[in-house]
């Protein structure tokens, strides 16, 4: 199981923030959304982040806004 904070800063991964616009947002430091970031990927046996958020998604833990625009319909 993962901790609020673990989910909180894939949460904001899976929607496309960097380390350090997840840290202003949660008012933390870099270093310590990397501490989750990687917490994260020991307990759910990702090999990435990008492994961790998939994985995150898949169980429900986490969201990802699908209402954005994307730089891709341009």
């Amino acid at each position: 199981m993962l901790s609020k904070r673990e989910t909180e800063c894939l949460s904001w991964f899976a929607n496309g923030k960097t380390a350090w616009e997840t840290a202003q947002i949660l008012d933390i430091s870099e270093s310590t959304v990397i501490f989750h970031i990687e917490n994260a990927k020991k307990k759910l046996g990702a090999t990435n982040i990008t492994h961790a958020v998939a994985i995150s998604v898949t169980k429900g833990w986490v969201a990802v806004d699908l209402t954005k625009d994307s730089e891709l319909d341009e």
